[in-house]
């Protein structure tokens, strides 16, 4: 061997024990890797790395991988025995190993999905290929649809062997075992105790993180119950391990916080530690304000009264952890068993009949500002807030900078979730409102921005004319007969014929030239492209005034702005419904920031407000809110 070789094998043995060192670092991991043996292979031709149902990882000498790629890759392959994928009655039960003594493909690409999904959202290192999407469902499941459709493409090489399969059968596993005194290893015994080290690790860390005078504490019924959901309920461990509890009975009487209130853009639970609850009671408000911090309640009020959809999210919650069982739902909690099963929009809905009543409902955090915190709040109360004793140089939990791939406050609180959802439901934790599921199935597809739905909105109601034919404007003729005429496609020149709707615009001095600005634009955009020449266009502020039609180029360029009174829209809109001239089938698009009166429309219709406002009134057709 040369001394060029001698070098380059030095340099990748070094990246992969630096990528070993920095695998088994994470305490998760630490003590199954004291019972795994790393050996060196040169006859995996281009995979990294592959475990055997000895627990021996083989690693390919001749690969010259970098220390965060041979980090995930350790990491994937002690999930694979941390998971127990090659459980010898795991594989006799899936019937998974082939008579060559070989994985079945299968297995081991569903294997590879589920350590994918996990080793994700520990961030360890750096993925050898672009993941794709995961899909649904746990490794029988994903096994099942395979073994008939077939593996897709883009998981057949997800694992660390590339096209091959990471997993592979030792040679003594068809001995017998040796009877012994001494009890086998069990790697999902070792990786569930390394998951309470890593818990264990993340409270001192949070402890240290608080203070020397929170370091002197004792802990409390409250820190206790967080502790248990991340070792024991693994549906909301990733979002406690994330969150910071607050017991500060100072800023408890500030913000008058009966019992806790949670705030997810900064990660923290406010806790009054003067509330008198047993533990199992400390448990369901804990779960109650980590479910109002990961299902993002306090960005869905979309213009709602805050406090009013704070309760309504308050009855949907706690429905859902007494149909768990997760702890004792304390006394004078918001909890009706007939609104079983309806949405957070529906419950909020029914609250809006009687006002009245709705406002003398409690929430954990008072009748204050409710236990959703958020930038809402009044300015002193937002000064206070930021006045948290929290240090606020210390990064939140969604801005960790010793991650290699930085994520966002929503991809943290989804990825959580997510994740979570999944172990809950591969370790047979208990079955799950559909509610909850369902909330958290559609953290994963973002809702379409306003563009795109106003842009499907125009698709259903404002249908392009269909070309016709004539001979009028002849056709190309075809080479194989061109003496035979054929017609030309136009289109109907007649206004009438063509598709038009109507646009009824806020122009009072409250409105945003920004908004009207984007509003405009997208309108203009989407007309033209559907083939629609003019717009029928009604100004309302105090008054209504008719513009006619304008072509759809000048709405947003060349429009002026009439009106800076008072914001009355039905006259605009009584206007366009009794026009002789405006199609009764037209629909009208109504643009306006929230401070007008109630509108009423018998035809379709939409609503464009900016993000954040609510109408005054119960609108009938789609709200997109611009953002």
């Amino acid at each position: 061997m040369t001394t060029n070789q001698t070098a380059a094998a030095k340099r990748r043995a070094k990246a992969a024990d630096d990528g070993w060192k920095q695998a088994t670092g994470n305490p998760a991991l630490a003590r199954l890797a004291r019972y795994v043996t790393v050996r060196e292979s040169d006859s995996l031709r281009r995979g990294f790395a592959i475990v055997d149902t000895a627990g021996c990882i083989s690693r390919n000498t001749e690969i010259d991988g970098e220390p965060a790629e041979w980090a995930w890759v350790f990491t994937h392959l002690l999930l694979h025995l941390g998971l127990g994928h090659l459980d010898r009655s795991r594989l006799t039960e899936s019937a998974v190993v082939q008579p060559d003594d070989t994985v079945d493909a299968a297995y081991a690409a569903a294997c590879d999905v589920a350590v994918n999904r996990f080793a994700d959202a520990a961030r360890i290192g750096r993925p050898l290929v672009w993941l794709p999407a995961f899909p649904g469902g746990d490794e029988t499941t994903l096994l099942e649809q395979w073994r008939v459709s077939g593996i897709p493409s883009e998981f057949r090489s997800c694992g660390t062997a590339g096209a091959r399969p990471c997993l592979e059968v030792a040679d003594d596993y068809h001995r017998p075992p040796t009877p012994s005194a001494w009890r086998p290893v069990s790697y999902p015994d070792l990786f569930a105790a390394g998951l309470a080290d890593a818990v264990a690790a993340a409270v001192e860390q949070a402890a240290e993180q608080r203070g020397s005078a929170v370091r002197r504490k004792t802990m409390r019924e409250w820190d206790r119950a967080l502790n248990w959901f991340v070792s024991s309920y693994p549906l909301l461990g990733a979002v406690a391990a994330g969150l910071t509890l607050v017991d500060d009975p100072e800023i408890a009487r500030s913000w008058d916080i009966t019992v806790a209130a949670v705030n997810a853009e900064y990660g923290e639970v406010y806790i009054n530690p003067r509330a008198a609850l047993s533990a199992e009671e400390w448990r369901f408000v804990l779960a109650h304000e980590m479910l109002h911090a990961a299902l993002r309640h306090g960005d869905r009020a979309d213009g709602r009264d805050h406090y009013l959809w704070n309760v309504a999210c308050d009855y949907v919650i706690n429905g859902w952890l007494v149909e768990m069982a997760v702890g004792h739902i304390p006394e004078q909690s918001l909890y009706d068993p007939s609104l079983a099963g309806l949405s957070a929009e529906s419950v909020y809905d029914t609250l809006a009949t009687d006002l009245r009543r709705a406002r003398k409902l409690t929430t954990f955090g008072g009748r204050k500002a409710g236990d959703v915190l958020g930038d809402w709040l009044s300015a002193p109360e937002a000064a206070q807030r930021r006045g948290s004793r929290r240090d606020v140089s210390a990064p939140l939990p969604w801005q960790r900078t010793d991650r290699v791939r930085a994520t966002n406050l929503d991809d943290f609180y989804r990825r959580a979730l997510a994740t979570g959802l999944e172990y809950h439901h591969t370790n047979g934790r208990g079955l799950l409102p559909a509610g909850l599921e369902q909330e958290i199935r559609a953290l994963e597809h973002p809702p379409l921005a306003w563009d795109a739905r106003l842009a499907r909105w125009f698709d259903e109601h404002v249908r392009p004319p269909l070309p016709v034919r004539s001979y009028a404007r002849a056709s190309r003729r075809q080479a194989s007969t061109p003496d035979i005429p054929r017609p030309g496609r136009r289109r109907p020149e007649e206004l009438a014929k063509r598709p038009t709707f109507g646009v009824v615009l806020d122009t009072s001095g409250s409105m945003d030239t920004q908004l009207l600005g984007k509003a405009l634009g997208a309108i203009a955009s989407y007309a033209m492209s559907r083939d629609v020449p003019a717009a029928r266009v009604v100004f309302c502020d105090a008054v209504a005034y008719d513009a006619g039609y304008l072509p759809v180029e000048d709405i947003a360029g060349r429009v002026k702005v009439r009106g800076r009174g008072g914001t009355v829209l039905q006259p605009g809109v009584n206007l366009l419904e009794h026009a002789p001239d405006f199609p009764a089938d037209g629909p009208i698009l109504v643009i306006t920031d929230g401070e007008c009166d109630v509108v009423r429309v018998r035809r379709e219709h939409a609503f464009l407000v900016p993000a954040g406002v609510g109408l005054p009134f119960t609108p009938r057709g789609p709200v997109f809110r611009v953002r």
